[in-house]
């Protein structure tokens, strides 16, 4: 790790004081979101809360919420807001979402977003969010070259890790395979999707102060520098405007 990189985390762990509050990670898919958020939960000892996570738990074990769920998901229509929301609230009355939490997934829309500000209420830290930035033509090479072995699941790129031998795994020579998806056509499509859901959740956190942009094309290291400096930020910022309001 840089010195610059190492300042950061040191003065995104004093900023913080152990408690960085409720935060939204957003990312278009292959942005490396997810591995972005395991460096978040390890280093602040904070839940993941994604709303896939939740439909599955609660499905799997047949709570009255996820009955109410798996009819909706039999009749091939999507999870209602309100009942999602649902879930979310049951979450965040876990005990080891005290000091704050990692949101993936959840809010996806407007209406979710304005939910959540409303639930967690003034006398808690308020929402931020962090988008993680990769040009789509990177995400594009990221996606499509995507391979994996069907024997040991390691994962190659062909741009950017390829195997030693081309098409093949270098631990055991399995022919890898790729994925129906990861093709550019569903990636549009995906692309298509996340723009217009996401849009409107990050106008909504900017025009309150309380949204940034990271530059994912960077090392992970740097990224998550970056996404933990930009968390001390809007932390520092929204905690002087709350006192403000309240003097």
């Amino acid at each position: 790790m840089s010195t610059a990189v190492a300042d950061v985390h040191v003065e995104a762990k004093e900023s913080l004081k152990g408690k960085p509050g409720p935060i939204l990670l957003l990312g278009a898919p292959g942005v490396g979101k997810g591995t972005q958020a395991k460096e978040l939960v390890a280093k602040w000892g904070v839940p993941q809360i994604s709303t896939g996570d939740l439909l599955r738990y609660n499905r799997d074990h047949g709570t009255p919420l996820g009955l109410k769920a798996k009819e909706v998901m039999a009749a091939g229509k999507l999870v209602p807001d309100d009942l999602v929301n649902e879930m979310v609230a049951e979450r965040l009355k876990q005990p080891d979402t005290a000091n704050g939490y990692i949101l993936d997934g959840f809010p996806r829309t407007l209406g979710q977003a304005k939910w959540l500000d409303e639930h967690i209420g003034a006398e808690t830290l308020p929402v931020i969010a962090v988008s993680i930035g990769v040009g789509y033509n990177e995400l594009l090479r990221r996606i499509t070259g995507r391979r994996s072995c069907p024997k040991c699941g390691t994962i190659y790129n062909i741009h950017f890790q390829p195997p030693k031998v081309d098409e093949k795994c270098d631990l055991d020579g399995t022919p890898l395979v790729r994925r129906s998806d990861d093709t550019e056509e569903v990636f549009r499509e995906r692309m298509r999707t996340y723009d217009s859901q996401t849009a409107p959740v990050v106008e909504h956190y900017r025009a309150l102060g309380r949204f940034e942009e990271v530059n994912g094309d960077q090392a992970v290291s740097a990224v998550a520098a970056g996404v933990e400096a930009a968390v001390a930020r809007l932390r520092n910022s929204s905690t002087k405007n709350q006192q403000r309001r309240e003097g």
